[in-house]
């Protein structure tokens, strides 16, 4: 792996369902062994993808860091625009909505 992240060889990693039934236990020793994910195709057309769970363990973790970006970079610009208001403000509305007491 090298660590880069796995791709899908298509020359391989697109099987029938159908097969991978059949030989399930040889399909999840490929998955650990190659970290690569493999379509699973329904009357030649693509149904599912598989993977290992610690690669899609992988890929959750690397969407909360691009979502915690994401939301950074949000707040950044919203600074930047000016689009703030003070913390006393916003917990003052947020009791006031949810009903809660001060």
């Amino acid at each position: 792996m090298n660590g880069t992240t796995p791709r899908l060889d298509i020359t391989k990693d697109i099987r029938s369902l159908t097969t991978f039934r059949r030989r399930s236990g040889e399909f999840l020793e490929q998955l650990k062994k190659s970290k690569c994910p493999v379509v699973l195709t329904v009357k030649g057309k693509a149904a599912a993808l598989v993977q290992d769970a610690a690669s899609y363990q992988r890929l959750l973790d690397l969407a909360a860091q691009a979502d915690a970006r994401e939301g950074i970079r949000q707040g950044c610009e919203d600074v930047k625009h000016g689009k703030l208001r003070p913390a006393r403000d916003f917990f003052a509305e947020f009791e006031t909505r949810h009903g809660l007491p001060r």
